[in-house]
């Protein structure tokens, strides 16, 4: 019988190019990274270094450019080479197996906080509308704002709008959950509420990789990986108890 593969996002020979060809910047340079399910990691590094861009390719979110030395440039989420697939594929993998939560929350301020939630199992169409937003209103309790739910988004408050944000990224139960900077635009209060809740999650066994700046939220992750003019400069794993 063959052994599962526990890695859940892989890279080989991972490139970035933006702009045109007179003004190309090379954003990622041949980066090979392995994630394993289960693991809760951060990803810090200059602005620049490419954190982010990195965190957008193994989320599905952008395309790897092609390697400039013929060979391949490839992501796998779950096993999928998302380089194979087409867009409408490669949606499909991503609403199905990856959940994101950014700086700036996107929630649609139109609708309610659970709404909001409900929103990705309803594209998903695995659940029926009551059973999205039963589901929502369970989520948005273990986050902490159940009261808000029926609240529009855009009468919340900054770090509602953040708890909000996570339990939606939760909705559709990701292999996988991303962060860009998550603490980004609240207050340490905040802050250190959110980094709280990425603690409880990594615990119940959820893949967690965040990029951030803020080395007391990085420094939570039991592994970091030090980003550096588009390669990987130091991936670390901090012993147990440190």
């Amino acid at each position: 019988m063959a052994l599962t593969d526990t890695r859940l996002l892989r890279t080989e020979n991972l490139h970035r190019f933006l702009g045109t060809s007179d003004t190309q910047t090379h954003i990622l340079k041949g980066v090979n990274l392995s994630i394993n399910r289960g693991e809760y990691v951060s990803i810090v590094g200059q602005s620049g270094s490419g954190k982010s861009t990195l965190l957008y390719l193994i989320g599905g979110l952008d395309r790897p450019s092609p390697a400039p030395d013929s060979g391949s440039s490839k992501v796998f989420i779950d096993g999928a080479d998302t380089t194979t697939l087409d867009d409408a594929q490669l949606a499909a993998v991503r609403n199905a197996k990856v959940g994101f939560v950014f700086q700036f929350h996107y929630l649609l301020k139109e609708f309610t906080a659970q709404e909001n939630v409900a929103l990705p199992m309803f594209r998903l169409g695995k659940l029926t509308r009551t059973q999205a937003m039963d589901r929502a209103a369970m989520l948005l309790e273990q986050f902490d704002v159940g009261d808000k739910r029926k609240r529009r988004a855009n009468r919340l408050s900054g770090g509602e709008q953040q708890r909000v944000a996570i339990a939606r990224a939760l909705a559709n139960e990701p292999a996988v959950l991303l962060a860009d900077e998550p603490t980004g635009n609240l207050d340490q209060k905040n802050s250190d509420r959110v980094a709280e809740m990425f603690d409880v999650i990594a615990s119940r066994g959820q893949t967690v990789v965040i990029v951030t700046h803020d080395s007391k939220l990085a420094q939570r992750a039991p592994r970091t990986i030090n980003m550096l003019d588009g390669q990987i400069a130091t991936d670390a794993v901090r012993a147990s108890g440190v």
